[in-house]
């Protein structure tokens, strides 16, 4: 079973044959020229209709960059429909689902390993660009005149990429610095510091379900690895996303099981233990209250 009974964390060489597992082929998302990123246009999708990419880690950092059409993908347990010209961040290791791609959609996609800037401090990208933290908004919004600039950046790092020259390692990372720059213009001014810590303890605490959800059911588990109370925990989660603890851990649970119950060989009582150590019954109770379906009704679904 392997890596197939949980949502996978995927190392950069391992993107192209996940890709391809869900839709045939996607050879574009090669990882053979370079070991620390790669770039391709998204106009080279053929078939965009059925193009779905189910949840996922990655171990790199990566963006879309969407010049025209529309998309939808997550991050974490958020779901974000967006169209051109926005850019969505993913920053390394948080779950993602794309779901959606509109039949003309444009623009880029790009993954890169923080190892491309080795010339530069430690965390350098989380600490300079809200968007590669955790707790930030996965889609930006650019002007025309920054959506030509961050265009014309792309289309470069697209040229040189496609030459395979791999001495050019640096002028890529320096790319990939003015675009992010470029970016950087356009983003709204950071929230209150008040609502600062809020949102920052909720973003962990969806960053522990992503990494301990097998291990720990318990409110409180999660309260310990944030060095936090319960209490607080609650308080903050409610404030930035108007929601409980429980909610959202009973989201993650949900968004684990639909991914166990599609592309993992369990059935669904030893989905119902692994995961939820509950009788398949009390199981698929819950399921159908989180998603409107049973389990067997979501595995049919295409």
């Amino acid at each position: 079973m392997g890596d197939k009974i949980k949502i996978p964390t995927l190392k950069i060489t391992e993107v192209s044959t996940y890709h391809d597992s869900i839709v045939n082929p996607l050879q574009f998302i090669s990882n053979v020229k370079y070991k620390d990123y790669h770039i391709n246009s998204l106009e080279i999708i053929k078939d965009k209709a059925n193009f779905k990419v189910r949840p996922h880690r990655k171990t790199v950092h990566d963006f879309l960059f969407l010049t025209k059409g529309s998309a939808k993908r997550s991050k974490g347990l958020n779901n974000i429909d967006f169209k051109g010209s926005v850019v969505f961040f993913l920053p390394a290791y948080q779950i993602t689902e794309h779901s959606k791609m509109s039949l003309d959609a444009e623009g880029f996609f790009c993954h890169f390993d923080e190892s491309l800037f080795d010339f530069l401090p430690k965390s350098y990208l989380s600490n300079r660009y809200s968007f590669f933290k955790l707790q930030s908004n996965p889609v930006i919004q650019l002007s025309k005149e920054t959506t030509q600039s961050c265009e014309s950046i792309l289309n470069r790092m697209l040229k040189l990429y496609k030459t395979g020259e791999k001495t050019r390692r640096n002028l890529i990372a320096f790319y990939l610095l003015t675009f992010f720059e470029e970016v950087f213009k356009e983003v709204d001014n950071v929230p209150k510091k008040s609502k600062n810590s809020f949102f920052r303890i909720t973003e962990s605490y969806k960053q522990a379900l992503t990494e301990h959800i097998y291990e720990y059911k318990q409110i409180s588990d999660y309260a310990n690895l944030l060095n936090v109370t319960p209490n607080y925990l609650n308080k903050c989660i409610k404030a930035s996303v108007n929601k409980t603890a429980q909610e959202l851990l009973k989201e993650m649970l949900a968004l684990e099981a639909k991914s166990l119950i599609k592309y993992s060989d369990l059935d669904i009582s030893e989905i119902a233990v692994k995961l939820c150590d509950q009788t398949p019954s009390n199981f698929a109770r819950f399921f159908k209250k989180q998603t409107g379906l049973t389990p067997k009704e979501y595995s049919k679904m295409d």
